[in-house]
This record gives C-alpha cells, structure tokens and sequence, in this order.
C-alpha cells in the first residue's frame, strides 16, 4: 500500500482498544496521527477527568473552586462523545448552583447507554454533591466522594454492583429524604465507607461481601445512650456480618464500644481481621468491643493490629488491660482454639509496652500459630528488654515463629522458635 493510510485498515475494534489504553487527553491527540482516526476519540467508552488535568487545551485551571464553569464544559465534552460511556470518572468542586448540571450530566451518561463505572469525587467538604441517581441498570462499580445521593422511587436496585465506594457519602430515598434506606446488593464483593455523620448512613445486605473496610466513623458526638447510635452501630455491623476480609480503622472501634453489642452475634465466613487501637482512648469499653470481636469470630486465621497514639502514660493502661485478657486466657475464643495462624502487631516506640503484653496473649493462647510478627513503624526503636521479654513467654503452639519486623529497612530484625 505505497502511498495509502495502512492504519485505515486496521479494524475500528481494534483503533478504539489502542485508544482506550491512553489518557484521554493523549488519546485525542494520538487521533491525529491517521486522517481516518480523527473522530475515534469520540467512540471512547472511557472518560476519566482527575485533578489537575487541562483536558484538551480547554485552560481548565488546577484551582476547581475557581473554575465556576467546569461541569459545564464536561457537560459539552460529553454532549460531543458519539458512543456509549461505560466508565466515567470525575473530580469537580461542587456547590449548590451546580447540582442541577450534575444532575443533567448523570442524565446525559444515562442516555448515551449503561455506565458500567461510576466515579464522583467532590473536594467541597462542606457541600454536598447532591444527585437523583439515574437508573444504570449496567453499574458494577459506584464509587462517591462528599456526595448526597437520592434514589428514586421506582428504583431497581444495585443488582450488578460489585465495588461500592462510600466516602462521607449520604443515601437517601426520593420518598423520605431523613431516613436511612436499606440497600441490597446481592453480587457485592468490595465495600469501602467512611462516615462523619448518623444521619442518612445506607444499611446493607451483601450475601456475596468479600472485604469490607469502615474507616472515620465519628459519631462521638452522640451520647452512649443514643437509641439512633445502637441501631447505627448494629446496622453496620450486621452489613458487614458476611465478609472474608474485614478493616476496621482509626475510631471505628470505639464507636462500637459505645453501645451493647449482640451478645450471640457472629462473623460466620470471617477469616481475616484488621483494626486500628488508638491507645490514647483505650478504655475498660474498648476492650470490651475488642474481646467482643474475637469472640465473634469463629473461623479468623489472619490479624493485624496497629496501635497508635501519642499518649505515653496512656500506654500503660492498654498494657494493663491486656493482662487482664490474658489472665482470662481464652475463654470462649473459639478461633484461637482451631483456626488462627498469623498475627501482626504494628506499633510505634510508645507502644513497647502494649505490643509486648498483646504478644504474649496470642503466644500463650493460639494454639495453631505459625508467626507472631511485631512491626516497627517509623520512628520506632526496639529495646533489649523487649526481645527479652518475649523470649520468656511460654508459647503454646509448637509451630510458632516470632518475629521482629523493621518496617524502615524491610527486613526482619530478629526471630525465633
């Protein structure tokens, strides 16, 4: 072919795939390379639109908050695209004057076919992006930052969904926008939220959950007592009660330490635990919630715990409310009769103390361990007694290996049998 366009033969499957593997941005410009190419950018069924990026010389500036005109431009963008979008992904400063452009993007999204992938970030933490959800009945992937989400009332349901983002993100019904909605999601396996207010958090029934991760959930200004909290917090923990994989960070732990939990309550598929023990605010309830999980727990195999605070008299107090674990030994955990085989403690130089004393409860009570690892966070210095302190303990599984973990240097410090 002397002299012709040989990239005009190539198949328009084909033209697109290469296209979608670029940013969007270098996609366009990559069209002008053939004349055959020059609308193929407008068939791209992936629009991603981040921080910081001047899509198509447009002098979109890095400040959103003084770009009043952003969304009306993506909204033009999007009005030119000629296919269907399957994954659309946007970071936009939102305030009231601008929902109703947001809600006629979401519109526009719907009419030019089913998203598959859906991503809104907002950075104005003191708007809410609020939004009437469309009905992409296609949805696999939802992921919300700083939003207010309303379902209509004829809507069908997140059937498809697999991976759910909830980033201080409220959920509403169309019918009563101040109460919580119950949300099923029968092929969920990702779910990801954090919450810094009661009031419109989304229950969740997930048959199919896989991991689950809560992080920032202050509720602390609401009292103990607090009928709403109960609920709240049972709520949650029943939304999660089908995961494999479960994180529970920073304050989440305290909030559930501020109301009873279900005393026959368990995580029946559960194998693998992570949390945050802050131990500035580690109380006689607190360990409470802490004994409360293992025990809920039939089946873990795998736990990390990372202690945190800044409070060095406070960590004394951890340390003594772990003898009293310890001197319980293990009644009524069941895991630690058959089934955990790793844990992992992370502290930083406060928690010397506190790791020691958690280190020898799971040496003297897990029978099946195969590691006990200690992780150094950074700025952390192990100390002579420490190492001796732990060769003392009497460790119960003939299998167990300790482990001194330097995080700085990744590599282990010292270890034994």
């Amino acid at each position: 072919m002397a002299g012709g366009d040989r990239i005009s033969i190539l198949p328009l499957e084909i033209k697109i795939s290469v296209l979608s593997r670029l940013d969007f941005k270098d996609a366009v410009r990559t069209s002008a390379v053939a004349h055959s190419w020059r609308h193929l950018w407008t068939l791209l069924p992936r629009l991603h639109l981040h921080s910081f990026v001047d899509l198509l010389g447009l002098g979109l500036r890095r400040d959103f908050g003084s770009d009043p005109i952003w969304l009306e431009r993506v909204f033009h963008l999007v009005s030119s695209l000629r296919g269907p979008i399957l994954d659309f992904q946007l970071a936009f400063y939102c305030c009231p004057e601008r929902h109703s452009l947001l809600q006629r993007l979401l519109n526009l999204l719907l009419q030019k076919g089913d998203v598959e992938t859906l991503h809104l970030q907002n950075f104005n933490q003191r708007c809410l992006a609020v939004t009437r959800l469309p009905c992409f009945h296609a949805l696999k992937e939802l992921d919300l930052c700083y939003c207010h989400l309303i379902l209509p009332a004829d809507f069908p349901g997140f059937n498809r969904l697999t991976k759910l983002d909830l980033i201080d993100t409220l959920i509403s019904s169309e019918d009563n926008l101040s109460l919580p909605v119950n949300l099923s999601f029968p092929s969920l396996r990702h779910l990801v939220f954090t919450f810094t207010d009661f009031e419109g958090v989304p229950l969740f029934y997930a048959p199919c959950l896989e991991k689950a991760c809560i992080f920032h959930c202050d509720f602390l200004n609401l009292k103990p007592t607090s009928e709403k909290l109960a609920q709240l917090i049972l709520g949650l923990v029943t939304s999660v009660a089908m995961a494999s994989s479960l994180t529970l960070g920073f304050d989440a732990l305290k909030n559930f330490s501020l109301v009873t939990l279900p005393f026959n309550f368990t995580f029946p598929r559960l194998r693998f635990l992570s949390f945050y023990l802050n131990t500035d605010t580690m109380d006689k309830r607190m360990y409470g919630a802490f004994v409360w999980l293992l025990k809920s727990i039939p089946f873990l195999e795998g736990l990390e715990i990372e202690l945190w605070g800044d409070d060095l008299s406070q960590t004394n107090g951890v340390a003594i409310l772990m003898r009293d674990l310890l001197a319980k030994k293990h009644d009524g955990f069941a895991c630690l009769d058959r089934t955990v085989r790793s844990v992992a403690i992370e502290m930083n130089k406060l928690q010397v103390t506190a790791s020691i004393t958690m280190a020898q409860f799971f040496l003297l009570n897990a029978k099946l361990l195969k590691e006990l690892k200690i992780v150094f966070a950074t700025g952390a210095e192990v100390i002579p007694s420490m190492i001796e302190e732990l060769k003392k303990v009497e460790i119960i599984s003939s299998d167990a290996k300790v482990v001194l973990f330097d995080w700085i240097n990744e590599k282990n410090y010292f270890e034994y049998e």
